[in-house]
């Protein structure tokens, strides 16, 4: 009985507590990744796609009345925000160690996300682990992490060099500045499809990995406080199913 009455004296006093975190998170910034379709991409100074609708809903449920997305012009720009605590959330994010310094991952990760290798039309190679990637020039986009292990991988073993952006990625190996492009596999096509050279690359048929995605809130953030609940309700949302049908429409929607 008296461990009844302490516990319920503990509740009615963390009840301001709880309160006063909701009030203060009536709001939230959010930012993604602008080229990376269908999860998310930048339109009109907003960032648009599956990831963002996700997290917006996921909000709306815990009573913020305002999402504002925001387009920071890049990735890179994108983390840093967060980082900095001008953005609250960021979602479409890997995970890795030097992220965690200034990035609180939301439990459970939102998808799998393939990451590809692509290289010219016609101008394959077998490709069958990472170790066959050594020996070649690479590129990629400034400010992607394909997670700890492949990290330490590229900067031990590889020569990748980075792009300001999907398209100049592209273009590197277009132009045989780059043998191989490392991209996910879903915004790399439609990419290449946007830009009109989807007949001069081909993607190998193996992928480097299928990697976690998460959705994270800045450390630096005010509503930092709401992680636990917003875990809670994306996990009931990807237990169901909610995330494949928000791929599925922003494709469509991209690819117009």
């Amino acid at each position: 009985m008296k461990n009844r009455l302490i516990a319920s004296l503990a509740a009615i006093l963390l009840l301001p507590v709880f309160a006063h975190a909701e009030a203060s998170c009536s709001s939230l910034v959010i930012t993604g990744h602008p080229v990376y379709m269908p999860v998310s991409w930048a339109a009109n100074g907003k960032i648009t796609g599956a990831a963002p609708e996700l997290v917006t809903a996921v909000a709306g449920e815990l009573g913020v009345t305002a999402v504002t997305s925001r387009d920071y012009g890049s990735w890179e720009s994108a983390q840093a925000a967060v980082k900095n605590g001008e953005a609250d959330v960021i979602f479409g994010i890997y995970k890795n160690d030097d992220r965690m310094r200034w990035l609180d991952y939301v439990e459970p990760p939102f998808m799998m996300d393939p990451v590809s290798v692509v290289v010219r039309h016609g101008e394959g190679f077998a490709y069958a682990k990472w170790d066959d990637l050594k020996g070649r020039k690479g590129v990629t986009n400034v400010g992607e992490s394909f997670g700890n292990k492949f990290d330490s991988f590229v900067a031990t073993s590889l020569t990748v060099a980075r792009a300001q952006g999907v398209e100049k990625a592209f273009e590197a190996l277009v132009n045989k500045s780059a043998d191989y492009l490392i991209i996910g596999l879903y915004p790399g096509q439609i990419a290449a499809k946007k830009l009109g050279i989807a007949a001069k690359v081909d993607f190998l048929p193996k992928e480097i990995d299928y990697f976690e995605m998460y959705i994270g809130f800045s450390k630096k953030s005010k509503c930092n406080a709401l992680k636990s609940s917003f875990a809670d309700k994306l996990k009931n949302k990807v237990a169901q199913g909610h995330v494949k049908p928000l791929l599925n429409a922003a494709q469509k929607r991209a690819e117009q």
